[in-house]
């Protein structure tokens, strides 16, 4: 059959709407709760909240003999307050994996405990070169070599308190959100770009008048930076599981940002061969082009529910994205074409 249209201005604008919502590890109610709105427009499927917060989706489809899932996550790299300094600037603590010099010049949020949110800098603590001369580009960017300066008048750690500030509240890194020329560019496509697959699969098959052919669940999970989002939160009679999260670009890799890839190991092994093979036909009978990629520094939801002893088969697809957990950037006929994938994954 034909696959459904795909809606691509409404897919840019969700993405835009959601990378605009900040949600680093542990603080993620706000995208949850954006893209639960979103979803609850679509009667054909129901929204329901794990316990950890996650979002769960149930989509019936024309057939229960086999149920299915997909899995994409909401929550981004970020940082937490580790300590207030005596000069009222801010130690950090981080969230998920990345290097500072990647975030390093960054405007940020805090969210203060109090309900306040502070907008500040990541810097260098020596960030003057006419003041620190080369120690500012020789300092090992490292936890104690950081810290945000607040935009407020603090000169002191009780200044910064006394604005409700604690140890404990997070931090989001500015997304810098741009489309132009066909890319996506921004920080946290990694995951909201899938996020936006899974929500624009959904309108274009209701737009279309269909249901999956298996009853199939989605869920937006909100841990998966650090390693546990979709260890749980599935039904048990879930057989399989597609995970959509980005693919990985750089020196060796075959994935790019013109296409969708569909990962057949990363770091945690192979994924299930014959659901792999599965999706590669599918996209071959669709006529969707993929490149196929091994990822050696990469962990999945997929990944977490096999740990926590999920007894299902897992594969893994995803649009390229260049730079990850960097300043990313992806293009839109990455994120077509793994919308496709997704949708001839719901009717075949």
């Amino acid at each position: 059959m034909t696959l459904p249209n795909i809606d691509q201005d409404y897919m840019l604008d969700f993405l835009t709407g959601l990378l605009n919502t900040p949600s680093p590890t542990g603080f993620t109610e706000a995208a949850i709760g954006y893209t639960e709105q979103t979803l609850q427009s679509f009667p054909q499927v129901t929204c329901s909240r794990t316990r950890k917060g996650g979002l769960l989706v149930k989509w019936i489809g024309e057939r229960d003999d086999h149920p299915r899932a997909l899995t994409a996550h909401v929550d981004t790299l970020g940082a937490m307050v580790k300590e207030i300094k005596s000069s009222g600037r801010l130690k950090l603590t981080k969230l998920g994996g990345y290097a500072w010099n990647t975030v390093e010049g960054e405007g940020v949020t805090v969210f203060a405990s109090n309900g306040n949110k502070i907008r500040g800098s990541l810097l260098l603590s020596k960030s003057s070169s006419h003041v620190h001369g080369a120690a500012t580009g020789d300092t090992k960017r490292e936890d104690d070599a950081m810290e945000v300066r607040l935009d407020a008048v603090t000169h002191n750690a009780e200044d910064t308190k006394a604005l409700g500030i604690e140890v404990g509240d997070f931090i989001a890194f500015d997304p810098r959100v741009e489309v132009t020329n066909g890319f996506i560019r921004s920080r946290h496509l990694d995951d909201k770009a899938c996020v936006a697959n899974l929500v624009t699969a959904v309108k274009a098959m209701h737009d279309a008048g269909l249901k999956p052919i298996q009853t199939t669940y989605l869920l937006i999970s909100n841990y998966e930076e650090v390693g546990h989002g979709a260890s749980s939160g599935f039904p048990p009679e879930v057989e399989e599981l597609v995970a959509v999260d980005m693919a990985a670009i750089g020196d060796g890799q075959n994935s790019d940002e013109f296409h969708a890839s569909i990962c057949v190991k990363d770091s945690g092994g192979p994924y299930h061969h014959g659901l792999s093979t599965h999706l590669r036909k599918l996209a071959d009978q669709h006529a969707i082009p993929y490149k196929v990629d091994i990822y050696p520094y990469y962990g999945s939801d997929g990944e977490a529910y096999w740990r926590a002893g999920g007894d299902v088969k897992v594969a893994l697809i995803g649009p390229g994205v260049d730079a990850s957990h960097n300043y990313e950037r992806t293009h839109l006929d990455a994120l077509v074409g793994t919308t496709q994938w997704v949708l001839a994954y719901l009717v075949g």
